[in-house]
């Protein structure tokens, strides 16, 4: 089992009121002596880190995003509507990987594996082909954490609102992969996801639908009532 990407579902489902557990660590021995490779984007220098422990999900090694420029959007055709992501300019590298998962089809046929309808976490989890939440691309990303968001009420926290999609990560520095968050009302995390990109009004009515489906069992914290998945990712 892929650890390092367990831990991504723990540490979110910890906003919504759980005890932060440690990740293995092995996992994060390994993360901090794997190789280090340097890719130049249109506007940044992203040190991307294959992890040999974590191979890519499903067997879908696509290999490290290029120095290409990065789009002005990533649009996810999932089996409810399109969901179109305005990505930013303020985090390159983040902006770059995800493009490059899209466009080299990491991310096609994956469902959305996880659904929080907490009162301080509300979003939907995707990007593992595994639907496991384990599952990443076999590396690693820089952190590009957001410092433009709002102090939340609890010391330390910070509200991203509805309308972001952020990276998922492990808890420890660097740990980010493929998977990630769409938030569809406003939640509280600590400032340790780097936004990435947001969603439009026609978006948000589809992650809406999907949400009022609620999650499977009746919980809190689970995998979608009703089935998610992207069938496909473009860039433009």
């Amino acid at each position: 089992m892929r650890v390092r990407f367990v831990m991504a579902v723990a540490l979110l489902a910890c906003a919504a009121g759980c005890d932060a557990s440690t990740p293995d660590s092995a996992a994060a021995s390994a993360a901090t002596t794997a190789t280090t490779t340097t890719v130049a984007t249109t506007s940044a220098s992203c040190d991307y880190r294959p992890t040999p422990e974590d191979p890519p999900a499903d067997g879908r090694d696509v290999g490290l995003p290029s120095g290409v420029a990065a789009p002005d959007v990533v649009i996810l055709l999932t089996n409810h509507g399109e969901i179109t992501m305005a990505m930013s300019r303020a985090t390159p590298c983040t902006t770059a990987s995800i493009s490059h998962l899209a466009t080299s089809g990491f991310y096609t046929g994956s469902p959305c594996h996880r659904m929080t309808k907490a009162e301080t976490l509300s979003v939907l989890q995707c990007g593992d082909p595994t639907g496991t939440g384990s599952g990443g691309p076999g590396y690693t990303l820089p952190d590009e954490n957001p410092t433009d968001l709002k102090p939340a009420s609890t010391a330390g926290y910070v509200t991203y609102p509805r309308g972001t999609v952020a990276m998922a990560n492990t808890g420890e520095p660097h740990s980010g992969g493929s998977q990630f968050f769409l938030v569809y009302a406003d939640s509280t995390l600590p400032p340790t996801y780097a936004v990435f990109a947001t969603l439009d009004e026609a978006s948000l009515a589809v992650l809406d639908k999907i949400a009022e489906g609620g999650v499977a069992g009746g919980g809190r914290d689970g995998a979608p009532a009703v089935a998610v998945t992207i069938e496909k990712a473009l860039a433009a």
